[in-house]
């Protein structure tokens, strides 16, 4: 398209000197340890922790899916090893391929503290080197924020925070070519207010310091650098005013554009020459390697808003494109990369993948597994390898994009909330960005080949919520963006949709009759399934599966009228339901009382109703910041009137934590988050949770890590352990686990909460050397891996067997550990390195011993009898037992029923412990007297030998231990037959399997908790089971009735003759 469309006008703009100068008076030169000092200057100023966190940090959350890609903002890869690429997740992190994307593994998840990536660049010229730039650029409602800059020089085995913690977003991030040390970011500062912290930075000593070389203004940030393949002191940056407020998006500013270096960044010149002039949105930009004159550049601006060329390296633009499903949505997208070899090949990002071999002026469309494309990297030595990020993950290509490796490799889900059902095993239920509703088991069933099996779709779209009653999860209501509800019965598989006032929300909020939130509450009370609540700026009601709705509640919010003006501008609107403010974003119906409704908007007002809607209180806390967003609101499960409230005001740039507590109904409330007590203050809190079983036990879930309280929220102190750094969304307290929802990471569960609780009472003020927490009851079934098939990608398993935890603080000494049974006998027992050495019972030392580290540990009990052959253990009553130099402690559960198997009795269960136990025992007794026959046969043989070698005589003592070989053997080889490695197998005698592999069969099928071809074993014996016992006992005893006694006569013959030769005999004797 000719650029004569949009006559030219000549562009002022401020000299190079003038440019320089404004760089120079904004330079930031922060050394490492002073960037560090940064980040974690409020973590410094915290008081000390309630409980000593050694006593806990050693639990271990568990992801449990999906392995459904998340959003990827940034891709990157190296040249010279085609199959090597990364890719950075918007909330999950930093992940790293070798095999073109068959299998993803995370590389920073014990460095980065912040989630999101914007950006990431290897050095070309020391591969091993990788910046990482945090914080998305593609500011959608839901972005989150980034802690600055990362580098590793190890290919990722370590890294080092360096810099920049306030630059927000990183639009991009440049290494040169020859340097590693010499690294620029586009940096676009904070996407929720002004900050200095922003435009382009450059770095000559791999970020030690850096130099602010261009910056406009507190308001424009660089969102895009490219630098020219012929000279790498020539680069050029977008320059975008950009900001985000809860009711609008602003996008365009008099300063942006794009601007050009030749001088490595000393000094900068705003392009013209064909460009737009004035108002200008978000730049893009991208320079052919094929060709370094060559240049193109996706400019947000009306009129003039598409795909720009210049053939001179920027001195003059031709406007190529503006085709609509190029342009769109600019601030999410507008994305531009030149393709290395060809210089008329340029791919154009939006919500479709797009590629044009003639300069720009046609597209055509390359499927790729997901839609809304954010970032591209393509190998400058072979174009046909890249990689690209989107909102379903990162996908590789080796043939141009003919064919992509999948999405469903990449556990980075970003998920807005987490539901719990009653089942076995419960499930999780969550809302996926960019993707469905969706749900997971907590842990894998025995017989599913694929984790795939175990997902669920949970009606509505990617937003949700989710509601259902957790005893019968058999109909779920669920939403979608626009107001729009529906109800699942998955019995008979109908979907319904149920909108209150169906309304094309194209319009302006202060035009709707219901203003109604990206993510408007959907909640069902938890006292009667069926009623529903759903909300806009009032609460609505459904009592008849939502075939009529009735208004139950006043408008509940500020009602400010400029927060509902059209989102967007000052270019481009942009209304998606996203920026609807002045609505409920928090319901929480009463567990205890019928009738009682808590409600939260998200501009900054409480109410509740304890007479079902007929009358509303405003409860308010005095302290609530000036349109704070009630995220969450939490009832407490102890008491009616006490309820905790998580408030965010980051999208208006405030970052502090705000959580409240009431214990009166809202009369009075108190702020457990000032900044000082143990949540940074600027970890903003998204959800706060107490637990169900121990009060005053809370959970936190920010922004940057989830915390916990062991004080009803006085203090507080990290709860982080192995959970990646990526925003906690929602937290569910259920089962004895904590479930969380990550915004980039999926979900994961941190199995057993008992330590906590008890930590939380007086468990944290015990001063023995050791602690031995009480083990959660335990129930029989679960007893072997998932089968799956080769190659996949799989959750993290639940420990087969019971959690048994412990804790040292002091010098414990020798340690040993032990299950015990309700008639004293000991079930199974750990010990120490130097408590083992003096020997002890079954098990001792098994699985490399008992650790006696300072810290908290964990020991898993598969339910076995180690003295009774690993035997599965009946229900009942057990006890397990620590004792440490000194001490002891002992703390008792319960080993349970299978759940899954109701009609199995304890006295099934006793049988199948005691006849395996049986059966193990006989199979010892064959394997005591095969080690019987093999000592004396190798004495004998030992005896012959020595005499011979001292020139003694011998006598008959080689005939009698022929005889012996003659008489034992064939019975001892219907025990065990031999190995004969030195005979071929068709010549082998079929002797069968022996009576000790028999027995280890039948132990096998008495007792197994299942496997490849067999079922587990749960129960009584099975007729079959027991017949073939039968049968095995007699044959064992046919046997031993012969051999015993050939096996005593022989060693008697042989020992008479050494006697009489005057030489020791078998077992001493002479």
């Amino acid at each position: 398209m000719s650029s004569g469309l949009f006559p030219l006008r000549r562009l002022v703009v401020p000299s190079a000197c003038a440019l320089t100068a404004l760089a120079a008076a904004s330079i930031l030169v922060p050394s490492d340890a002073q960037a560090q000092q940064t980040l974690s200057a409020t973590a410094s100023s915290q008081p000390a922790p309630a409980v000593d966190p050694m006593l806990y940090d050693g639990m271990r959350y568990r992801m449990v899916g999906p392995f459904r890609g998340g959003r990827t903002t940034a891709v990157t890869g190296i040249a010279d090893r085609p199959h090597t690429f990364f890719f950075g997740g918007a909330g999950g992190g930093v992940w790293k391929t070798e095999d073109a994307g068959h299998h993803w593994t995370p590389i920073a998840d014990d460095f980065l503290t912040a989630g999101a990536v914007g950006a990431l660049d290897v050095a070309d010229s020391d591969p091993d080197v990788l910046y990482v730039g945090t914080g998305s650029a593609c500011i959608r409602g839901n972005v989150s924020v980034g802690r600055g800059v990362w580098r590793t020089r190890d290919g990722g085995d370590h890294w080092d925070f360096v810099g920049l913690p306030k630059s927000g977003a990183v639009g991009s991030l440049i290494v040169h070519p020859d340097d590693p040390d010499l690294v620029y970011v586009a940096a676009l500062g904070s996407p929720f207010g002004k900050n200095p912290e922003r435009g382009v930075y450059r770095s000559r000593d791999g970020g030690d310091t850096w130099d602010n070389v261009l910056f406009l203004n507190d308001s424009t940030g660089a969102v895009s650098l490219d630098m020219s393949p012929r000279d790498p002191d020539v680069l050029y940056a977008g320059m975008w005013r950009a900001e985000r407020k809860p009711w609008t998006l602003i996008s365009g500013g008099m300063e942006g554009g794009l601007y050009k270096t030749t001088d490595g960044g000393d000094s900068w010149t705003k392009l013209g020459g064909g460009l737009p002039e004035g108002l200008v949105g978000k730049v893009t930009v991208s320079v052919s390697r094929a060709n370094a004159d060559r240049v193109y550049a996706m400019v947000e601006a009306e009129p003039g808003n598409g795909l720009y060329r210049s053939d001179d390296a920027g001195e003059t633009w031709t406007f190529v494109n503006g085709e609509g499903r190029l342009t769109g949505r600019a601030f999410y997208y507008h994305h531009v990369h030149a393709d290395p070899e060809d210089e008329d090949t340029v791919y154009v990002l939006n919500t479709r993948f797009y590629r044009s071999t003639d300069g720009g002026e046609t597209f055509e469309l390359i499927p790729v597994h997901h839609g809304d494309v954010h970032d591209l990297w393509i190998n400058p030595t072979n174009a046909d390898f890249f990689v690209v990020g989107d909102d379903g993950g990162a996908e590789v290509s080796l043939n141009g994009g003919e064919t992509l490796s999948g999405v469903y490799n990449q556990p980075t889900a970003e998920l807005y909330d987490v539901m719990v059902d009653n089942g076995y095993p419960y499930r999780l239920y969550g809302s996926q960005q960019d993707n469905t509703t969706i749900s997971v088991p907590a842990f894998r069933g025995n017989n599913n080949l694929r984790p795939q099996e175990g997902w669920d779709y949970a009606a509505g779209c990617e937003v949700g919520p989710i509601a259902f009653d957790p005893d019968d999860p058999s109909v779920i209501w669920s939403g979608c963006y626009g107001g729009i509800i529906n109800r699942w019965d998955r019995t008979t598989d109908v979907r319904r949709n149920l909108n209150l006032y169906p309304e094309n929300q194209g319009r302006a909020p202060k035009d709707l009759q219901n203003r109604f939130q990206w993510i408007a509450p959907i909640v069902m009370d938890p006292l009667d399934p069926a009623t529903v609540y759903h909300a806009s700026q009032y609460l609505h009601r459904t009592r008849d599966g939502g075939q009529t709705w009735e208004t139950i509640s006043p408008d509940l919010t500020t009602d400010t009228p400029e927060h509902q003006e059209t989102p967007g501008g000052p270019i481009h609107t942009d209304h998606t339901g996203v920026e609807m403010f002045n609505t409920i974003f928090a319901v929480a119906p009463s567990p205890h009382a019928r009738g009682t409704i808590w409600v939260g908007s998200d501009d900054g007002r409480v109410h509740i109703t304890r007479d079902d809607g007929a009358t509303w209180t405003d409860i308010t806390p005095s302290e609530m910041p000036r349109f704070g967003t009630v995220n969450r609101i939490e009832i407490s499960p102890h008491r009616a009137g006490r309820a905790f409230l998580a408030v965010q005001r980051y999208r208006e740039d405030d970052w502090r934590p705000y959580v409240f507590r009431t214990d009166d109904f809202g009369a009075n409330w108190a702020l457990l988050t000032d900044g000082t007590n143990g949540i940074p203050e600027d970890y903003w809190v998204r959800v706060v949770r107490e637990d169900d079983v121990r009060e005053g036990l809370l959970y936190a879930g920010t922004e940057f890590g989830l915390f916990v309280s062991f004080d009803d929220g006085a203090r507080w102190q990290p709860l982080q352990m192995n959970l990646p750094a990526s925003p906690v969304m929602d937290l569910k307290v259920a089962h004895g686990d904590l479930a969380v929802a990550t915004q980039g990471r999926s979900f994961w569960v941190l199995d057993d909460l008992t330590p906590l609780r008890e930590l939380a009472g007086a468990m944290a003020a015990v001063e023995a050397p050791a602690l031995l927490y009480t083990p959660r009851d335990i129930a029989r079934g679960r007893a072997a891996p998932p089968l799956q098939e080769m190659d996949l990608n799989v959750p993290d398993p639940l420990p087969d067997g019971a959690l048994l935890h412990y804790a040292i603080q002091g010098e414990a000494g020798p340690l040993s550990l032990e299950v015990v049974a309700a008639d004293g006998r000991v079930m199974q027992r750990w010990a120490s390195p130097d408590a083992a050495a003096g020997g002890g019972g079954p098990g001792a030392g098994r699985g490399g011993g008992l650790s006696t580290d300072p810290g908290f540990h964990r020991v898993v009990w598969r339910l076995r009898d180690q003295g009774s052959g690993n035997a599965k253990v009946p229900p009942g009553s057990y006890t397990a037992r620590l004792t440490w130099d000194g001490g002891e402690a002992e703390r008792p559960f319960q080993v349970l029923p299978d759940p899954l198997n109701p009609t199995i009795t304890q006295a099934d269960y006793e049988a199948q412990y005691r006849i395996t136990g049986e059966v193990a025992a006989t199979a010892a007794e064959i394997r005591a007297l095969l080690r019987r026959i093999g000592a004396a046969r190798d004495e004998a043989i030992e005896i012959v030998a020595a005499a011979r070698a001292a020139d003694r005589d011998v006598g008959l003592l080689p005939e009698l231990l022929q005889q012996m070989e003659a008489d034992v053997a064939p019975l001892e080889a219907r025990l065990d037959p031999p190995d004969r490695p030195d005979v071929p197998v068709s010549e082998v005698p079929a002797t069968g399997a022996g009576l000790v592999s028999d027995y280890g069969t039948l132990v096998g099928y008495l007792n197994s908790g299942g496997g490849y071809g067999a079922g587990g074993a749960e129960g009584a014996p099975t007729a079959g089971g027991l017949a073939r016992r039968a049968d095995l006992d007699a044959a064992w005893a046919e046997v031993r009735d012969a051999l015993v006694p050939a096996l005593e006569q022989a060693i008697e013959r042989f020992n008479d003759e050494a006697s009489r030769l005057e030489l020791e005999g078998i077992g001493g004797g002479s």
